[in-house]
């Protein structure tokens, strides 16, 4: 194959060689050529900026020493790609990396039109370079058209000054300068060409909404994407998804507001910025409720005593969310929010009823709470006098703020209890082993908590995955921690008191913030590596290299992740959702 793509290189490339183009005013930017009906655009501007960080040495080693890519390494068709990489680097005189940085550098941009018509815009640095290896390519899909007894699907013809080519009859492109223009239909072309000699049709680049989503993504920004939310609301998934999310009270408490303003708003911007040591990426939608919308009223401080805590930090943390959400403002809204689940949501409180004595649940059981909620995902450190599970499931625990914690606590310890006594009925009913309820005292808190025993198990390796468990409560000060395990529980009772001695400003700015630990989250991965291999095998019918090359890759690129912060919340008359992501590459 190597061989023939040499002949076609030879036969094709020289006329093309022999080109010059007279000097030309740079083009516009692909904006004022892509019609203003797009729905969706993407615009890298920066590409070598991706490439730096992503395309290094060190990078390159780490990638190719994965046993997966040794394999695919292996085969016929990476062998055949290999060839064609070392043809074109051959044909353009440079390597693959300095071709794809002179062949891109000048942007990418990407755009999808109504009657599901799609454009991309490649603008080369290297001029030449560009009709170098569109000659290639040219010679390609002629040699395999011919094979397969089609040679006049591949052809091209003139539009005004434009040599328009295609490859398989159907898809259609040119290039313009130093500017590759490919569209899946030949009728997107032909707008984009409309719009280039000056037609009647109006360009992205004269929307407001797109030049308002480009000023709020920043000038900083590498990568932007645009979307016109009004069109793409109008599509039936896309219009089931935001009706379904309204109607979710779960969707609804931990989004509180974003459907909304997503509902309201005519567009949706993206900002991708490049930092030293990882990425940022925002997100921003026109559409905003306000703190008076009843809608999302229990997601904004109503005074300015409140607002988002900082998330606690204990050993081995994983993951941790902040929240501002009032409960007892959701839930007595109910019935505006949810109107359909009426009768769904009378069994859960008659149930509730049970746990909690009969107290009203709005207005004797949720009003005690403050809206300051938070959430912590531990790997757990397992005690070695009980033992390991097989399986190994991280701790997690939540924390809320009590206003009353001396007359709330005493509710929520026999609500506690009863939950406990529940469930070792319904485990004794199956003959299977109950929790055994003990105290415990963690500094100046004494908490309660239920374990399983462990007597009489000799083997202590691979304990059953309910020793993963040993659920507490704890009240340190004014806060109501509930556990699946009693080692983070006594974190948690730590990290309180160290934040009470800290006393931290909440912040107004946002009303969710989530954070992750990457390398944690690749250890508790690894710890069960031969669980989710053989999951893999199972669900996927994968044999055991297959299963175990996939899971591999997956803590390989888990373990590239340093930390991963996500935000979102109000600011300049927009929603902002602002992710970072602090990156451990080679």
């Amino acid at each position: 194959m190597f061989r023939t793509l040499a002949v076609i290189a030879g036969l094709c490339l020289p006329p093309l060689a022999w080109q010059e183009s007279a000097t030309e005013p740079p083009l516009p930017p692909p904006a004022h050529w892509i019609p203003a009906d797009a729905a969706l655009s993407v615009e890298l501007s920066r590409p070598e900026a991706l490439y730096e960080l992503l395309l290094s040495e060190e990078v390159e080693e780490l990638v190719s020493g994965l046993p997966a890519w040794q394999r695919q390494s292996s085969s016929r068709g990476f062998q055949d790609l290999g060839n064609l990489v070392r043809l074109l680097e051959t044909t353009l005189g440079m390597d693959w990396k300095t071709a794809l940085a002179e062949l891109t550098g000048g942007g990418i941009s990407f755009a999808v039109c109504p009657g599901k018509t799609v454009l991309l815009f490649v603008d080369a640095r290297d001029e030449e370079a560009l009709h170098a290896l569109h000659g290639v390519l040219v010679g390609i899909a002629r040699s395999e058209a011919g094979k397969a007894g089609r040679a006049e699907r591949v052809g091209s013809e003139m539009r005004g000054d434009v040599e328009v080519w295609t490859f398989n009859g159907q898809e259609a492109h040119a290039i313009i300068g130093n500017r590759l223009i490919v569209s899946n239909r030949a009728e997107g072309l032909d707008a984009v060409l409309e719009l280039r000699a000056g037609g009647e049709g109006r360009s992205l680049a004269s929307v407001d909404a797109w030049r308002s989503a480009v000023r709020a993504a920043g000038p900083e920004a590498v990568a932007r994407l645009f979307a016109d939310l009004d069109t793409l609301k109008r599509l039936p998934k896309v219009a089931r998804a935001l009706e379904q999310n309204r109607a979710n009270p779960v969707a609804t408490l931990l989004l509180a507001g974003v459907g909304e303003a997503v509902r309201d708003a005519t567009w949706l911007a993206g900002g991708l910025e490049i930092e030293e040591d990882g990425l940022v990426l925002e997100a921003l939608v026109d559409g905003r409720v306000e703190e008076s919308a009843d809608a999302a009223a229990f997601a904004w401080p109503a005074g300015p005593d409140e607002g988002l805590l900082p998330n606690l930090r204990v050993p081995r943390r994983i993951a941790a969310f902040s929240f501002f959400r009032d409960l007892h403002r959701f839930y007595a809204a109910k019935d505006e929010l949810f109107p359909e689940r009426t009768s769904g949501l009378i069994f859960f409180e008659n149930m509730m009823g049970i746990f909690f004595s009969g107290r009203d649940l709005t207005d004797e059981v949720l009003a005690e709470t403050r809206p300051e909620i938070r959430i912590v995902v531990a790997e757990q450190d397992y005690d070695p006098a009980i033992g390991t599970p097989g399986v190994r499931i991280p701790a997690f625990a939540a924390v809320l703020g009590l206003r009353r914690p001396a007359e709330l606590g005493l509710v929520m310890e026999e609500a506690w209890q009863k939950a406990l006594g529940l469930v070792n009925f319904t485990r004794g009913q199956k003959a299977l082993p109950g929790l055994i309820i003990d105290r415990g005292v963690q500094g100046d808190t004494e908490f309660t908590v239920a374990r399983f025993s462990a007597a009489g198990i000799e083997d202590r390796a691979s304990l059953h995955q309910r020793y993963n468990f040993s659920p507490a409560l704890a009240l340190p000060g004014e806060y109501l921690v509930l556990s699946s395990t009693e080692a983070l529980a006594r974190d948690l009772i730590d990290a309180l008191a160290q934040e009470a001695a800290q006393e931290p400003a909440p912040r107004l700015e946002a009303n969710t913030l989530v954070e992750m630990a990457g390398a944690q989250l690749a250890s508790i991965l690894a710890s069960n590596r031969e669980t989710l291999v053989r999951n893999n095998m199972v669900e996927k019918g994968n044999a055991r290299a297959d299963a175990e090359g996939e899971i591999d890759l997956l803590l390989t690129l888990v373990g590239l992740v340093d930390s991963l912060e996500l935000d979102f919340g109000p600011g300049d008359g927009l929603t902002r959702a602002r992710l970072e992501v602090g990156l451990d590459l080679p």
